[in-house]
């Protein structure tokens, strides 16, 4: 396939386009994971904790 110039151009331009779009969408998704992750540490610790307080409380 022989592309002009011009062609070349639009389509170098429209695959950085796309290339910075999906680096955003795997940013998000990044983050999205790294949120949920930290999350449910969090709830995991005070299950644990609580769970803790409760056989020291019955012993």
């Amino acid at each position: 396939m022989n592309l002009t110039p011009q062609q070349r151009k639009v389509r170098d331009e429209q695959r950085q386009q796309e290339a910075s779009q999906a680096m955003k969408e795997h940013r998000a998704n990044e983050k999205a994971f790294y949120d949920n992750f930290q999350r449910l540490k969090a709830e995991r610790q005070a299950r644990e904790a609580a769970q803790d307080r409760a056989q020291t409380a019955s012993k």
